[in-house]
């Protein structure tokens, strides 16, 4: 028997959330649904794309595809770990896929690599459908944890184990990962689970182009907690829009998070990655003259 998913009709995906992305939709054309599910926390599809490759959906939004889920593991990791002096410590919230972790232990600096998945679904779906992105759950810098990414911070907060970069690699503000957005002492308990000279990088679920009133609510929030909050961005096609943005903060005054401290040879970036450069750290940071105004 054939699966079918509420989403697919008449052989497209189409994905539209009139909160998230007001006006607007996506829709990829559908090759094979691989799987369908409910998980304890989540509505889960796979489906193999005709020209994208296989496609992680939650809740009905596009987590990531194979053809361009690089773009966005690679800002959201390397951007922070290169902006930070000595990133010995990264711990991921989210990221069931395993596409930050892949990015996380490409750094020889980094010694402990914590993600910490609500969802063990995700986790196994992806091992099975999405091998190129999980493919660094048994690397011997990794720890997995099944638990909710709020609590995990709560305890850590209070206690002394701290961490050099946190990477929220979170869906969007709906269903478990809700508290990420609408909690203000979330960014309090992230400020109190960083070393001295930490860095906090989450993606925000929006972009210049859709819902920037809420990008101007989100740097804010950030900015009651961390002294230094800047907004950057990546390009990924299969997210509505084409771009998503990245909040990162620091907690040391006056670092320029937009440029990157350490530099790798050209013929090392190219030997590890797809999408991430030095010169592209630098320029993601730059934003058009309405919207560098409008967020400041």
């Amino acid at each position: 028997m054939s699966l079918t998913h509420h989403t697919i009709q008449d052989g497209w995906f189409r994905e539209v959330s009139d909160d998230s992305f007001p006006g607007q939709g996506l829709e990829l054309r559908v090759k094979k649904i691989l799987y369908t599910g409910q998980s304890a926390f989540q509505d889960i599809l796979v489906f193999e794309s005709t020209d994208y490759g296989n496609v992680l959906v939650l809740d009905g939004i596009i987590q990531v595809s194979e053809r361009d889920e690089f773009a966005y593991q690679e800002m959201i990791t390397h951007i922070p770990i290169m902006a930070h002096p000595n990133p010995r410590s990264v711990l991921v919230i989210g990221g069931g896929d395993g596409g930050v972790l892949r990015e996380v232990v490409k750094h020889d600096e980094v010694n402990r690599a914590v993600l910490v998945e609500i969802d063990e679904t995700v986790i196994e779906l992806s091992k099975r459908y999405l091998p190129n992105m999980s493919c660094s759950f048994n690397h011997p810098k990794v720890e997995v944890k099944l638990c909710d990414g709020f609590k995990y911070l709560q305890e850590l907060s209070k206690s002394k184990d701290k961490f050099d970069v946190i990477i929220t690699d979170s869906s969007d503000p709906d269903g478990p990962a809700a508290a990420f957005f609408q909690k203000q002492y979330y960014f309090q308990l992230l400020y109190n689970s960083l070393n001295e000279d930490g860095i906090v990088i989450m993606q925000a679920s929006e972009n210049v182009w859709l819902n920037i009133d809420n990008l101007r609510v989100t740097k804010r929030s950030h900015w009651k907690s961390f002294p230094v909050v800047k907004y950057t961005y990546t390009t990924v096609p299969t997210y509505t829009s084409g771009q998503l943005g990245l909040m990162i903060s620091s907690k040391t005054p006056n670092l320029q998070l937009n440029k990157p401290l350490r530099r790798l040879s050209q013929e090392k970036e190219d030997e590890l990655f797809k999408y991430y450069n030095g010169d592209i750290h630098e320029a993601s940071f730059i934003l058009p003259t309405w919207a560098k105004k409008y967020l400041k």
